[in-house]
């Protein structure tokens, strides 16, 4: 599925093909992917809840209708809103009745408001009556927020995992990833797959043994704005050591590699790093939904937190926006010996 713009008739088909490669060049790849999967999603409930395909621009009270929809437990409805929902799932695009999250009700809706964007048209979201119904739903559907990672990936965790990976072409490879996602600040499991080797440089490994990191855009940061990050240590070694044994020497950084034990040229795909610490955390005994792969990155901040790292510090690898994203992560660490709760012994 292709999201083309539907742009203003005075554009020539050479400035449409342009403008519709300009949306694409300029959209990282997990939002493209998002956008296909609510586009499929908003154009199967329209269909079921109305029998009509998406219009541009879509009507308020349809808008109205997609809230109503989604800010409820249908578990006991025997309308249309559960028969709706029923034809969802069979189609597998939703799990059950129940009330979905309000983060994915609110991604649906920013992704069908981007769609309108992207037609030069206004959104039906941004109407009073529908901003103040989003606005309550928010509040009627709160709930306190789920960790991305049922558990942190800290050092003692992580040492666990490393000693999982064997001196075969996998193991080393999975190695790498391991130390690079931790060491480097917590990368996001779409940081770490997106890495070229072009990304890498080493020309201060020999002599000082770092290993500079460019990672080209971040969720935080944008091309021109991402810092360089440091590999030192051990991640640094492992890195190289997987860069010289892979014979990676251009292309993308972590790539599959075959049952045969040989590195393949593609890179890996977006839910590789997922299956890999899965698989990792089998083998070193840990219970199945362990940790995700946010684990790497909330690992990060609660050893920096454990070992007193000054959080200013951990952030300048972890490149969170604000100090109050990373400081949950250390008030977590830190309230555990505060002497205040020890006035009663």
């Amino acid at each position: 599925m292709t999201l083309v713009p539907l742009t203003p008739p005075a554009l020539s088909p050479a400035d449409q093909d342009a403008l519709t490669d300009l949306y694409v060049r300029g959209t990282p790849e997990n939002t493209l992917r998002a956008y296909e999967r609510d586009l499929l999603y908003l154009t199967a409930w329209k269909r079921a809840a109305f029998g009509q395909s998406l219009r541009w621009p879509e009507d308020e009270t349809v808008a109205i209708r997609f809230v109503l929809d989604h800010s409820r437990d249908l578990a006991n409805e025997t309308g249309q809103p559960g028969e709706v929902a029923d034809a969802l799932i069979a189609a597998g695009l939703r799990r059950s009745r129940t009330c979905p999250a309000p983060a994915t009700l609110d991604r649906r809706i920013a992704s069908w408001a981007a769609f309108h964007r992207m037609r030069n048209l206004a959104s039906p979201f941004d109407a009073p009556l529908v901003r103040q119904a989003r606005g309550k739903a928010r509040r009627a559907m709160a709930q306190p927020r789920k960790a991305k990672s049922a558990h942190p990936i800290t050092r003692a965790v992580l040492e666990d995992l490393l000693k999982t990976c064997d001196g075969t072409l996998r193991g080393l490879r999975d190695r790498a990833i391991l130390m690079l996602g931790f060491a480097s600040g917590g990368r996001r499991r779409s940081e770490i797959i997106g890495l070229m080797r072009d990304d890498i440089d080493l020309r201060s490994y020999d002599e000082a043994g770092l290993v500079w990191l460019h990672l080209i855009e971040t969720k935080t940061t944008t091309k021109a704005a991402t810092p360089k990050l440091v590999l030192k240590g051990r991640p640094a070694r492992a890195l190289v050591h997987w860069i010289e044994i892979g014979q990676i020497t251009n292309g993308a950084l972590f790539r599959p590699v075959s049952k045969s034990d040989r590195v393949l040229k593609r890179k890996l795909s977006p839910d590789a790093i997922r299956q890999i610490i899965r698989h990792r955390l089998a083998l070193a005994g840990y219970p199945e939904g362990f940790a995700s792969p946010h684990g790497l990155r909330s690992g990060f901040l609660t050893q920096a937190a454990l070992d007193g790292a000054p959080i200013q510090a951990a952030m300048r690898l972890s490149l969170h926006r604000s100090i109050s994203q990373a400081q949950k992560y250390y008030d977590d660490v830190e309230i555990a010996d505060n002497p205040a709760a020890d006035l009663l012994g």
